[in-house]
């Protein structure tokens, strides 16, 4: 577990000493929140919700700072790969799963970090909590957020050797998973037609978890929520391990 420990912490070092990184992933969620928020607050009424729009897009976007930190987290792995620090950590005498983990759990770590600036700016922009409990269960889902998506972007990141290319790849798949999460808009006013594609879409369920969390109601089970997206963690970690297994340098 050291080299574990030891590939988490140099990942959370790495993160804190960037500034500008941290400052630059508010910019689109806060964006979202004031102009979007509060531009479409009096026009919105989200059906069977008290709230305004604000208050219901929150949790979105709280979701959406995790998702973005988190699957971008994988460029840290072509960046070690690209500068030989990847090279000298696989020639290691250690196993490859916990080079990994390392990273997942650290790339995990830092998104949760960056959600929870943007959960804590909110609560000076319109995010009123029902209770004071429910920040817990937004915390257990922002982290199962971060170790799923942490973990599918490192298994890309992988197969992967050009940095730009994999943001390129990572941006025409993060959007549609965002845009079908719920996040925006309520999952209940999609056509039929197109709610199976939400319900297959991981995000759907943190984001409904988190909305639990800070407003005591969600539009799919709480507890549902839970256990799916703890076996999409689950599942993804496997996959991401068998597809960094596979890694060259």
């Amino acid at each position: 577990m050291d080299i574990v420990y030891t590939i988490w912490l140099r990942n959370i070092k790495l993160y804190l000493r960037s500034r500008s990184r941290i400052v630059g992933s508010l910019g689109m969620p806060l964006f979202f929140l004031v102009i979007m928020g509060f531009g479409l607050n009096e026009v919105v009424r989200i059906p069977g919700a008290e709230e305004g729009y604000v208050a219901f897009l929150i949790p979105g976007i709280v979701s959406m700072s995790v998702l973005f930190t988190s699957i971008f987290s994988g460029i840290q792995v072509i960046w070690d790969k690209q500068f030989g620090f990847l090279k000298e950590t696989l020639v290691a005498p250690v196993s490859r799963i916990e080079i990994m983990l390392g990273q997942t759990f650290g790339g995990a770590t830092t998104a949760f970090i960056q959600g929870v600036i943007i959960l804590v700016l909110s609560l000076f922009i319109g995010l009123q909590l029902t209770n004071p409990a429910g920040f817990v269960i937004a915390f257990l889902f922002m982290l199962l957020i971060g170790v799923t998506f942490t973990a599918f972007g490192i298994g890309i990141a992988s197969r992967m050797e050009d940095m730009h290319g994999f943001q390129l790849v990572m941006n025409f798949v993060v959007f549609p998973i965002f845009g079908l999460s719920g996040a925006l808009f309520p999952i209940s006013s999609l056509p039929s037609w197109l709610r199976p594609f939400t319900l297959l879409d991981p995000l759907t369920y943190g984001v409904e978890g988190i909305r639990y969390g800070l407003s005591g109601s969600a539009q799919i089970d709480p507890l549902l929520c839970g256990i799916v997206l703890s076996g999409c963690a689950v599942v993804m970690t496997v996959v991401g391990a068998y597809l960094f297994r596979k890694i060259t340098v």
